[in-house]
Order: C-alpha cells, then sequence, then structure tokens
C-alpha cells in the first residue's frame, strides 16, 4: 500500500482547483457588476468602432457576470471558463491592443490583469472543477 501524502494529488489538486476557480471567478465578478451599474456604453461604442453590431457589447454580461458564476459554483465550468478566455481576448483586441507591448512605470507588463485572467481561465477550461463543486469532479462539463 502507498501513503499518499498531502501535495501529491488527490484532495488538494481539488483544493488548488477550487481557489482558482474562486479567485478567477470573483476577481471577473467584480468588472462584471460595475458594468451592471454602471452600463455597457463605453463597450458597445467600441464594438461599434471595430465595425461589429453595438449590441455584441451586451456580451459581456456573459462573460463578466453568467460565466464566472458558473465557474464559481462549478456548473458547466470548462464552457464558462472557454468564454471568459474569448471575452479576455475581445476585450485585449478592443481595448488593450496598445498596451499590448507596454510595460508599466514600475517594469510589470502593462496587461498583467488581463493576461491573468486568460491563462486563469484557460487553465481552469483544462483542468476542470474538481470535486469541490455542484456539477462534481465527474460531472459533465465541469
Amino acid at each position: 500500500m502507498v501513503a499518499r501524502t498531502f501535495g501529491s494529488s488527490g484532495a488538494s489538486d481539488d483544493l488548488g482547483k477550487l481557489i482558482l476557480r474562486v479567485v478567477l471567478a470573483v476577481l471577473l465578478l467584480f468588472h462584471g457588476v460595475s458594468k451592471i451599474f454602471g452600463g455597457v456604453g463605453f463597450i458597445t461604442g467600441m464594438v461599434a468602432k471595430a465595425g461589429l453590431p453595438a449590441e455584441l457589447g451586451y456580451l459581456v454580461y456573459v462573460g463578466e457576470v453568467i460565466a464566472p458564476l458558473l465557474i464559481l459554483f462549478g456548473v458547466w465550468t470548462r464552457p464558462a471558463a472557454l468564454v471568459v478566455a474569448i471575452n479576455m481576448v475581445v476585450a485585449i483586441l478592443l481595448v488593450h491592443r496598445g498596451e499590448l507591448m507596454s510595460m508599466t512605470k514600475t517594469g510589470g507588463w502593462a496587461l498583467e490583469l488581463q493576461g491573468f485572467y486568460l491563462a486563469s481561465a484557460i487553465a481552469v477550461a483544462l483542468l476542470g472543477a474538481g470535486r469541490y463543486s455542484i456539477g462534481g469532479a465527474s460531472g459533465r462539463w465541469n
């Protein structure tokens, strides 16, 4: 019989997935709630300026409210994380394209936050929700 240590797999993997999901979801929800109360006029304007239908700007509610809630609770986690990743790619292309190769005055990448959201969403999409979720470790799409 092989003894398992906390760091080997199992419970610690699922705890790590939970922490990643919670941090990604909660931090994104702040942006989504801000848009709920402040509106998305600036986003619909940027979408229209890019030559797309302005109404597509309302999809930010899906990427910053609905998908983070699904990730937080562990329901349809993988598709929700892909929605967040797509949302971040669109945000980078529409809003932050000029900063893509920029550094801050303190030496960090100008898009650290956006990069964190994108990379975390991809990680959640690949890892799934784990057992500490409503869908459970073996839940479909989790």
